[in-house]
């Protein structure tokens, strides 16, 4: 059985005091598979802006997915490696790394050359090594960069995912049970609402940095990744749990779910098996959209030292470490903050047209 439309939900976007938008329209019908699949492709076509970010968001991933590959078998070094002493070939010549210092005298002239400057993108000149130059501690700028991607990726993703299934179990329990149940998750939500998601992510995230994670038998240590993930995915559970429970609210009612119920189907089976496959693209559109709103928060909090700890790369840590040099390395902070910028842009403007495809109500399906 299942319901061959939903009702029609509040099309109100959802934005907290931080001014963390989570979505605006939701998709309220639910369509056959393979007329989803359709509108979803004949809007890629008439959109080719929505193309494009997709393609953008997939070379993303994919270069910060190889960034080991790069780091190994390109650049010979790893993302933590310092090179403070070492050299490089520089167009058949040796060129250290970070400079030493010291004083050298030429025709009687005395020239003084300052100590710890690192060396500045390379390009091509140095057979992929320090394309993007080095940091103040000899590390390659670029392999920092493809694994500070992959870090934050992989800390949006796993979050995102965390993140909606714990909000769909919370709003399917609620739907379906009622009652108290729906009264203990109504005023978790409201709680967790009343909370700016930047406050409440520095507020965790600073408070788990120091000593880790040590209760109910769950031990994280300080610096895991584990800590930012489980603080960005918490911190979004009610933007995306409010307006699901409202959906599923108003499919427990209808006629099908009824009918299970009086055919003494069990009640884990209608949750799984009735109502939440006609939420399933509601989800499909929460999940991109906190993708990037992770990948913002989780650039927020490590820049503010309550996301990923140094010396772990992050886009959010290289901003931080970054902007101590703005004026004499300027792409130390921006390229890290355009690679994050360009994600987040991608993936908002992907969803908004998946989100067209899924809501006949836009007119534009």
């Amino acid at each position: 059985m299942s319901a061959n439309s939903l009702p029609s939900a509040n099309p109100s976007p959802l934005e907290d005091d931080g001014g963390a938008t989570i979505a605006s329209e939701l998709p309220s019908v639910e369509a056959p598979p393979t007329a989803t699949w359709r509108a979803i492709r004949r809007q890629l076509v008439r959109r080719p802006a929505a193309l494009l970010s997709a393609g953008l968001f997939c070379l993303i991933v994919i270069l910060c997915a190889s960034a080991p590959l790069y780091a190994r078998h390109v650049a010979h070094t790893g993302p933590n490696d310092n090179h403070l002493s070492a050299t490089i070939e520089v167009d058949g010549k040796q060129v250290p790394v970070v400079s030493s210092g010291g004083a050298t005298v030429t025709d009687g002239r005395v020239s003084i050359h300052a100590g710890g400057v690192p060396i500045g993108p390379q390009w091509l000149a140095a057979h992929g090594r320090y394309v993007l130059g080095a940091d103040e501690n000899g590390r390659d700028v670029a392999v920092r960069l493809l694994y500070g991607g992959l870090t934050s990726l992989t800390i949006a993703l796993s979050a995102a995912a965390a993140c909606v299934l714990i909000a769909l179990a919370m709003s399917l329990l609620a739907a379906y049970f009622g009652g108290g149940v729906d009264w203990l998750v109504s005023r978790f939500f409201e709680v967790m609402w009343a909370f700016p998601v930047m406050l409440l992510g520095v507020a965790l995230g600073a408070a788990l940095a120091i000593d880790g994670f040590h209760h109910f038998g769950i031990n994280v240590e300080s610096g895991s990744l584990l800590i930012p993930i489980g603080v960005i995915g918490f911190a979004f559970i009610p933007y995306v749990g409010r307006p699901l429970r409202g959906q599923l609210l108003s499919l427990r009612e209808r006629a099908f779910v009824e009918a299970a119920i009086a055919d003494g189907v069990p009640g884990w089976r209608i949750m799984l098996l009735e109502l939440a496959p006609n939420v399933i693209s509601t989800v499909l559109v929460f999940f991109a959209l906190t993708v990037a709103n992770d990948i913002i928060l989780e650039a927020g909090l490590s820049y503010l030292g309550a996301g990923v700890q140094p010396p772990n790369a992050s886009w959010g840590t290289l901003i931080a470490e970054g902007k101590d040099r703005i004026v004499t390395a300027p792409w130390l902070a921006l390229l890290p903050g355009a690679a994050m910028l360009l994600t987040a842009l991608s993936l908002n403007v992907f969803t908004d047209t998946l989100r067209d495809a899924l809501d006949p109500r836009s007119g534009r399906a």
